[in-house]
């Protein structure tokens, strides 16, 4: 009965693409069929579903969302779908969490989960995307869910207003294809590190200091940050950012890769920084790959 209804409903809504659909010319010339932002946020309204499943049942049927137009190309219709289809989960909402965030929003990650307690204060204006003079004293996470339903109101955004421990990490990332490593702690790091292990989800670790970041896909089955930092015993509370400061360009540089690592773990393409440390230093200009 209720996979009867759900046929009946996905005609509905083919019927009404097929209806209002328009034409239109890529940059190479070909044709395509698209629907703008404004009629899937119409149709989701009308049918009573997230405005994802709209989205994913015209690409299914070759009809582009135009807000994922650009997408396109260097990824399929499929692999669109496939993203829609996500969940990823990001853990800090920072300079690295907040572009992260709005990145994988605007790419079109179907499911977004964001935790932070913190609260926006001035010095995050240099460098957090989420930060601006209006905003200041208020909780990042409830900024950062606020600023996603503008970009992107057709995917789900959920904020938890916590601190991640031992005791909490699990319920917030279970379920999650990918989990992000957004935070500015070691011993934080070390406890998102193992749930990850113990939910078998891979996670995507990035760092900053001064003019310096890393970054590095760590799988349950991989050493990780212990090649890195070390035991997780006896660790600082803060890396080398809280000497060298986090200056603006850095934290937005680390965040893309961190994004690009978790688009190609989800489409499965691309070759991973898995067992491999990405390190830059843009004021000297170097890259390394370091093998771990």
């Amino acid at each position: 009965m209720k996979e009867n209804m759900k046929n009946e409903k996905e005609e509905a809504i083919l019927r009404e693409l097929g209806k209002i659909k328009k034409e239109a010319i890529n940059s190479s010339g070909e044709k395509y069929y698209n629907i703008s932002t404004v009629q899937v946020k119409s149709l989701a309204q009308k049918f009573k579903l997230p405005g994802r499943e709209i989205e994913i049942l015209a690409l299914q049927n070759n009809i582009i969302p135009e807000r994922y137009h650009r997408n396109l190309g260097a990824i399929g219709p499929s692999e669109q779908v496939k993203l829609l289809q996500s969940k990823v989960v990001i853990i800090g909402a920072g300079g690295l969490g907040g572009t992260v965030l709005e990145l994988l929003a605007r790419m079109g990650i179907g499911e977004l989960i964001i935790a932070d307690k913190d609260i926006i204060g001035d010095s995050n204006l240099n460098r957090q995307i989420l930060s601006t003079e209006t905003n200041l004293g208020q909780s990042k996470t409830e900024v950062a869910v606020k600023r996603i339903k503008e970009i992107n109101s057709s995917i789900e955004i959920v904020g938890h207003s916590v601190f991640i421990n031992s005791d909490n990490v699990e319920k917030i990332i279970e379920g999650a294809e990918v989990v992000v490593d957004a935070l500015d702690n070691l011993p934080s790091r070390f406890v998102l590190q193992k749930a990850c292990r113990d939910l078998k989800i891979p996670l995507v670790h990035g760092a900053i200091a001064g003019f310096n970041g890393q970054l590095t896909a760590i799988f349950p089955e991989d050493k990780g940050l212990e090649l890195i930092y070390g035991s997780n015993k006896n660790l600082p509370e803060h890396g080398s950012e809280a000497e060298l400061g986090a200056p603006t360009v850095i934290p937005a540089l680390i965040a893309s890769l961190e994004a690009q690592e978790v688009i190609k773990i989800l489409l499965k393409r691309g070759k991973l920084f898995r067992n491999r440390l990405l390190y830059l230093d843009i004021e000297d200009g170097t890259v390394e790959i370091l093998n771990l």
